[in-house]
């Protein structure tokens, strides 16, 4: 009896394990089957996805003539301030050159005082004449000076001594006279005795060649034992002061926007030194063969000046404001220059515009542009008017 009890309770807890292991496999099917249906609805919403996309893909091919849309790089270029330069060049000169030569009667140089890139004073001796003979003729105005001086004292005394015997009547009114007009005389001859000395003198101190002002010596052309005279030419070339200026040639229509005192940046050939210049003289006429003129730029001192030379020059004719943009932005063609816009369609339009001012930041454009349109600023020459782009706007450099 216990026994068959015992088996029947058995049975009882096999059946019931198999009930809940029945349970278990069921809801694991079920969530299989949960999982299962929702990675497919997933699946058919990215398959559904893609081929919207790619559908509206190939419309926008189709509507472009099969091509993809680029992207072009555009640029607002705005208005800033630019400086209204104008280049020239030119030569080198002194601003005020003296020539100098014999200004007396000349002779044989003895010596020669000074070499060219030499500064002097007012006065200095350039170069000494010999005045040997001239010193011997002015050694004898000099004694002649002094035989007319003794006669002159003995006419003066002369004089005095008829005074006194004038009361007396030792002596006549007549020969007064003529003592008067003995002892006038013997001055006289003292006074052009004097004025002959000093004439040899002052030509003797003209036998010298000297600096008529302060400056730096350009050339020189005499050597010593030259024999030199009045048409000997010029022995020496000299800038007052050291002051130079450069000879600017330049167009007719710049040369009306330069103004005396405009600033200038003078640069000589072969050398990296900027010097600052002064337009002092504008040229009234213009050349009828080369359409050009001249503008004189005072430039101080420099030891990179040669007269001469060759320079360039950068004149700073004031600022403006107007539209900068990279030089890759600009293009020319048969009709001039001419730039690409993005306009409100997307679309690339032609629009001609006048190239100002070339500078280091880019170039300025005097017309043609606001500031505000959307400028292609890469690959202008692949594209065409009409064509539909994608504008990345590239953030100026101003």
């Amino acid at each position: 009896m216990n026994y068959e009890r015992k088996v029947d309770v058995m049975d009882s807890l096999a059946g019931t394990q198999s009930f809940y292991e029945d349970a278990n496999d069921s809801r694991r099917k079920r969530t299989f089957l949960i999982v299962a249906l929702v990675l497919i609805a997933l699946a058919l919403a990215a398959t559904y996805y893609a081929f919207t996309q790619s559908k509206g893909a190939a419309a926008d091919a189709e509507g472009q003539g099969g091509a993809a849309i680029p992207n072009v790089t555009v640029v607002i270029p705005g208005r800033v301030s630019v400086e209204a330069a104008i280049s020239a060049n030119g030569t080198i000169a002194a601003r005020r050159e003296m020539p100098i030569g014999v200004a007396g009667e000349g002779g044989q140089v003895v010596r020669v005082l000074v070499e060219p890139g030499q500064w002097v004073g007012a006065g200095q001796t350039l170069a000494v004449i010999d005045r040997s003979v001239q010193a011997q003729q002015a050694a004898s105005l000099a004694a002649s000076i002094r035989v007319a001086q003794a006669d002159a004292n003995l006419a003066q005394a002369e004089l005095e001594r008829a005074q006194a015997l004038v009361g007396r009547g030792f002596i006549s009114k007549a020969d007064m006279d003529r003592k008067r007009a003995t002892r006038d005389a013997a001055n006289a001859r003292v006074r052009v005795a004097q004025a002959q000395y000093g004439e040899a003198t002052a030509r003797n101190d003209r036998l010298n060649i000297v600096a008529p002002a302060a400056g730096l010596v350009l050339t020189r052309q005499v050597e010593p034992g030259q024999i030199v005279g009045a048409g000997s030419g010029i022995l020496f070339r000299m800038a007052r002061g050291g002051e130079m200026e450069m000879l600017a040639q330049m167009a007719e229509a710049d040369l009306a926007r330069v103004q005396v005192g405009t600033r200038a940046m003078v640069t000589p050939v072969g050398t990296d030194v900027q010097i600052v210049g002064q337009v002092w003289q504008k040229s009234p006429v213009i050349n009828m063969d080369t359409r050009q003129g001249t503008v004189r730029i005072a430039v101080p001192y420099s030891d990179a000046l040669r007269p001469g030379g060759f320079a360039d020059a950068r004149l700073i004719a004031g600022t403006a404001e107007a539209p900068l943009l990279p030089e890759s932005a600009v293009q020319s063609g048969s009709e001039g220059s001419f730039v690409l816009v993005v306009d409100g369609k997307n679309m690339i339009k032609r629009q001609p515009v006048k190239v100002g001012q070339v500078t280091d930041n880019g170039v300025s454009i005097a017309s043609g542009l606001t500031g505000n349109e959307r400028v292609v600023a890469l690959a202008g020459a692949f594209l065409n008017p009409g064509d539909k782009v994608k504008p990345v706007v590239q953030k100026s450099s101003q």
